[in-house]
């Protein structure tokens, strides 16, 4: 009982202080929507149209629409502005849409249209592909038109309507695709990328920034004052730790609900999610207790464990995928307990994996809880001892 007593004095105390809320509740989502904006994957590519070339020209229109199958659509005021904005990356391609277009292609002349593209020489291929893809869409209906208008001695004009409607109930085939790349080390793109990464990151940054309340109870003398009581220095160590693991799971949760409910990240495996968040809530609980038992002042835990959390969120491959760093800086990363709990999500999430493909995982993150918590443990009985 004295030991969930604690654990609840110190909850609600965090719970009234408005800093510490801001940075547990408010700080985690924003990030993770920026993050996730930034490097998400906006469902195609992003295609430029000069706006005054596709007005005034019904099948300009028509070849915006095709063109909006293969990603969003963003008009341009001029050709200037255009080449701009692909040059600064915010578009992956620029159709330019020739004036004349349907006027030549009611007279079945042949037109070339110009795809300006950006970036990596894949990106460029992929583009072309995509855009070669809308064109063909859209000649086909010009193309069957025209066929009709030979046969029946109309126009490409009239028998337009016709073709276009004739096109959308025609069955077409389809080709989809499926990544079998099981080996793959990357977290998914968007926000399932940097929900979990970041759940990994704030939980122990949090955990470790808390621990100045430890360090203000203890050097307020409300530890000593409870000894005075018939309570045990274990109990009070034990309460907090209690404390620390509810905070570490309420966070997760939050995190978790924010994803999943604002973002649609889907978590993988329920069993091995599940298994995986207790794991890292514990090695919050270790980290926190560790950090309330070593600093002296809450000042040093405030403005030190954040640092070092930073510090182990970026070797550990929370910012980015420990894939593309040089092999000794991937070694090291594995100093921290960060860089085995990335590992894991990408298992759970790049390759479907359960609670064994993540066991190695988690039997390393539980020696770090373990070896974390029992330092605490020692270092705090010590100190409410002394």
């Amino acid at each position: 009982m004295t030991a969930l007593a604690v654990a609840s004095a110190s909850l609600r105390r965090m719970l009234r202080d408005r800093t510490a809320l801001f940075f547990v509740v408010l700080l985690p989502v924003l990030v993770i929507a920026i993050i996730g904006t930034v490097v998400r994957n906006p469902g195609g590519f992003r295609i430029g149209v000069v706006s005054a070339q596709a007005s005034g020209q019904p099948l300009a229109g028509t070849l915006v629409d095709d063109l909006g199958a293969t990603g969003p659509v963003h008009l341009q005021s001029d050709e200037q502005t255009a080449r701009t904005a692909l040059r600064r990356g915010e578009l992956d391609a620029v159709v330019l849409i020739p004036t004349g277009l349907e006027a030549a292609l009611l007279r079945g002349h042949d037109v070339v249209i110009p795809v300006l593209a950006g970036g990596a020489e894949s990106t460029q291929s992929a583009v072309r592909s995509a855009v070669s893809a809308a064109v063909a869409r859209h000649a086909e209906r010009i193309q069957a038109a025209a066929f009709a208008a030979r046969k029946t001695g109309s126009t490409v004009a009239e028998q337009l309507p016709r073709a276009t409607a004739l096109q959308r109930v025609t069955p077409r085939i389809t080709v989809s695709t499926e990544n079998v790349a099981s080996g793959s080390n990357y977290l998914p793109l968007g926000f399932g990328y940097s929900a979990p990464t970041m759940l990994v990151l704030f939980v122990f940054i949090n955990a470790l920034a808390g621990g100045a309340t430890v360090v203000q109870t203890r050097r307020l003398g409300i530890y000593s004052r409870a000894l005075a009581a018939p309570v045990r220095a274990r109990d009070l160590v034990l309460g907090e730790s209690l404390f620390y693991l509810t905070f570490s799971l309420l966070q997760s949760a939050l995190i978790i609900g924010t994803g999943s409910l604002l973002f649609g990240v889907s978590w993988g495996n329920l069993p091995a999610a599940i298994a995986l968040v207790v794991t890292w809530a514990l090695v919050g609980t270790g980290a926190g207790m560790l950090s309330g038992a070593a600093f002296k002042t809450p000042d040093q835990a405030s403005a030190i464990g954040p640092v070092i959390g930073i510090a182990f969120a970026m070797l550990g491959g929370c910012m980015w995928p420990l894939e593309i760093v040089p092999d000794k800086v991937r070694i090291l990363g594995h100093v921290t307990p960060h860089a085995w709990a990335v590992d894991a999500w990408i298992t759970v999430l790049s390759r479907a994996g359960g609670v064994a493909d993540i066991a190695t995982n988690l039997a390393v993150l539980t020696g770090f809880a373990v070896g974390m918590l029992a330092l605490a443990s020692v270092l705090l009985q010590r100190r409410l001892s002394s």
